[in-house]
């Protein structure tokens, strides 16, 4: 997914706080120019559109900076907000033009239904989320999990999942994305012993 936004350069020795009370939130662009950064600021309704449209550490923005003048790719690497409110505070961007690979966390989409689902066990899901490196023209909006054959007892780990051609896991290859657990018939059993045992 890509998505364009338009931002204009801070003006110097502007207030954070009196920028946001002017409809306008406080944004920073790192990598388009080797070290250097950039001061940014984006209107409050642009930014909510896009946040209901990226995806932090995901999604690819086509960022446009007429000032400068520069536009470019470029992802969006944090969201600052208010510790209670929903108020967004900060954005920071990192340009991709120059990168041959990035550092991204991609969803898990979990497909079909678990045949130990079906016999009565219960899908534990131990990770929803991937932490990878691919190329920025390669990062998927999420990684498919086929779980349709997966037996009580089973599990499904880190490796076994299919990523992006030249895409390379951060996360522990062997850690568990999901597994099959036995119901608990345990629990089960001390329940009709105890009936049996009140019966009597």
């Amino acid at each position: 997914m890509e998505v364009t936004v338009e931002c204009q350069k801070r003006p110097e020795g502007s207030k954070p706080r009196a920028l946001r009370r002017s409809g306008v939130i406080p944004a920073v662009l790192y990598g388009h120019s080797g070290t250097e950064s950039v001061s940014l600021t984006i209107g409050a309704k642009v930014v909510e559109t896009l946040l209901k449209e990226a995806t932090i550490n995901n999604t690819l923005v086509q960022l446009k900076v007429p000032e400068l003048p520069w536009e470019g790719k470029a992802l969006l690497r944090e969201v600052q907000t208010h510790a209670w409110k929903s108020e967004v505070y900060h954005l920071s961007f990192f340009s991709v033009a120059s990168q041959d690979s990035l550092d991204v966390v991609v969803p898990l989409q979990f497909i079909g239904e678990a045949v130990g689902v079906k016999q009565g066990g219960i899908l534990e899901t131990e990770l929803t989320e991937l932490a990878m490196q691919c190329s920025p023209t390669q990062i998927p909006e999420s990684i498919d999990v086929d779980i349709s054959q997966l037996e009580i007892g089973g599990a499904v780990h880190v490796q076994e999942l299919v990523l992006p051609e030249g895409a390379t896991v951060l996360d522990d290859p062997e850690r568990t994305v999901v597994k099959i657990i036995a119901p608990a018939v345990g629990a089960a059993t001390s329940a009709e012993d105890s009936e049996e045992t009140t019966a009597e």
